[in-house]
């Protein structure tokens, strides 16, 4: 993990965070003054950021996808909101995190394969108003609140089968987009627009 200049390209700080095979799809978080890294075979790292080096405020203890202590994320970003980490880990598990010391307070299989932990089960979160959007490899649209105290699912609906068979199983392994009070998603074959508008 490197900090730049931006105008020379100058190394200002460097923290050690291996990638095991360059594995390191999820997108890095910024919170307030905490930068928060994660990768499927590496796991966790959350920096405080200062004016200097940064500090190491946790870190996963070791690289394996797993014994997991953190989360250990594959594909999909996590979010973070009031202090918390809402991600998935490498085996399917929806896992909500303290931020400042990744102590986790939940996890559940329910949005991703609820049978039950599965290599790289995946669901991709994305926030609206106080509910979440996930969704997951099986082709689920679903309506859920995510709060330190649990997963709360609302609603969902299939969008597409799942027609990828490369992990050994079939997926949907695409990230939605959202836009005009409809949601947009595909699969290997199609891609389908469903209104997310409230009926009158």
């Amino acid at each position: 993990m490197n900090a730049l200049e931006p105008e020379t390209g100058k190394v200002v700080w460097s923290v050690p965070f291996a990638s095991r095979y360059g594995l390191t799809a999820p997108t890095p978080r910024l919170a307030g003054d905490i930068l928060f890294v994660t990768a499927f075979y590496n796991g966790s790292l959350a920096l405080r950021l200062g004016d200097a080096q940064p500090a190491v405020l946790w870190k996963s203890p070791k690289a394996t996808e797993k014994d997991t202590t953190y989360l250990h994320s594959i594909i999909p970003t996590p979010f973070i909101e009031a202090g918390h980490l809402y991600g998935v880990c490498s085996y399917g598990q929806l896992r909500c995190l303290k931020l400042e010391t990744g102590e986790r307070l939940w996890e559940t299989l329910a949005a991703t394969t609820p049978e039950k932990e599965t290599r790289w089960g995946n669901a991709f979160l994305v926030k609206q108003a106080d509910r979440f959007w996930l969704f997951n490899e099986r082709g689920h649209l679903i309506i859920a609140k995510l709060t330190p105290q649990g997963y709360a699912e609302i609603s969902r609906v299939k969008l597409l089968e799942a027609t990828n068979k490369d992990p050994g199983r079939p997926v949907v392994w695409s990230h939605p987009a959202f836009a005009n009070r409809s949601v947009y998603a595909r699969n290997d074959q199609e891609i389908v627009c469903a209104s997310l508008a409230a009926e009158r």
